[in-house]
């Protein structure tokens, strides 16, 4: 019987070919500074699409300049980004993979010169500026900036959109009460620190019929932060609205004192937690490296889709290795027939 990590699954009206994700990761390769796809972009991903991932998931691509978490980052903010996008999407759509783009806005944790953003005026550590609190125009104009992108991510014809709404950046930052203290209707209540976000998937509906992904940090670290059971009502709300995936990681949205604890899968639970309280799909991220322990995760129904970040990173063909650990076949590119 084939491996669940090796079965089809299907998101609305895109089928992926087995349940491997590549987890969106900067690459801070823009050198001109100008958020365009380099050559570099076109070789790291394609490869991985070679490697056999179903999804290939490109990195935080920011909607606004000044959203960019560095100056190196790529970027949707300009239609003259759509081109060498869409080239990358032809190439992985050549090896069979489906695409997707994750569209953020680094909020308080951009590194770039001039202004920065957030919901209130705090700075994530002594290293970063205090940000600028957001006026009820800049709200606007950044839920603008992530429709507009959205239509850019249409033209270039990704197959899926992940909204990033973790790690600290802006989306993140107004989720949460460690760093969202204002008093008006973005801020107080969980319901009012949702807004934003609502709008934002709002808009995105607006110009976007294809799956909808988000990812979040399900865990803030802290006392007063938020935890994995925080964000069930707002999973129930983004189902309401039409997500089709909670994408589950944790962290960064507060400077730690200390390192945190970590094993080999242990965000998995936060995965597990929402999707079992909500009924939505989830993707499980977090020190996955090898097949069996992803097909655990999934025989298990602690997720649906499997986020592969740093494995990737060192083996393209991580679809490969985890093919043989789970005695399972996968076809090869006709070049590489010989070898696999």
């Amino acid at each position: 019987m084939t491996p669940t990590l090796f079965s089809p699954y299907t998101i609305k009206n895109v089928t992926l070919k087995n349940r491997i994700v590549m987890s969106p990761m900067c690459m801070y390769s823009c050198p001109e500074e100008d958020g365009k796809v380099t050559n570099w972009h076109r070789t790291h991903y394609t490869s991985r699409a070679v490697g056999q991932v179903g999804l290939v998931m490109l990195e935080a691509s920011a909607v606004l300049p000044e959203g960019r978490i560095s100056t190196k980052d790529l970027g949707i903010w300009s239609d003259e980004h759509i081109e060498g996008l869409s080239e990358i999407v032809q190439l992985l759509q050549e090896h069979g993979a489906k695409t997707s783009i994750q569209l953020a806005h680094a909020g308080r944790k951009s590194e770039g010169p001039g202004v920065i953003y957030g919901p209130s005026p705090i700075a994530f550590s002594d290293r970063y500026q205090t940000p600028t609190e957001m006026t009820l125009g800049d709200i606007e104009r950044t839920i603008q900036a992530f429709k507009d992108a959205t239509e850019r991510a249409k033209k270039a014809g990704f197959d899926i959109i992940e909204i990033h709404a973790a790690h600290g950046y802006l989306i993140n930052s107004f989720l949460s009460p460690l760093t969202n203290h204002r008093t008006d209707e973005y801020g107080g209540t969980p319901e009012k620190r949702y807004r934003f976000l609502q709008e934002i998937i709002e808009a995105v509906n607006t110009v976007w019929d294809g799956p909808l992904f988000v990812r979040i940090s399900a865990e803030d670290y802290d006392d007063n932060g938020m935890k994995w059971q925080d964000y069930v009502p707002f999973a129930q709300k983004m189902k309401a609205q039409g997500v089709n995936l909670v994408d589950c990681s944790t962290g960064g949205v507060i400077a730690l004192p200390k390192a945190i604890s970590t094993f080999p899968g242990y965000q998995v639970p936060h995965a597990e937690g929402i999707r079992k309280d909500t009924n939505i799909p989830t993707g499980a991220v977090g020190l996955i490296t090898s097949g069996q322990q992803a097909e655990d995760i999934l025989q298990n129904r602690q997720a649906d889709l499997i986020f592969i970040g740093r494995a990737l990173l060192v083996n393209p063909y991580w679809a490969l290795q985890a093919a043989n650990e789970l005695n399972e076949k996968i076809d090869p590119p006709t070049q590489y027939d010989r070898a696999w």
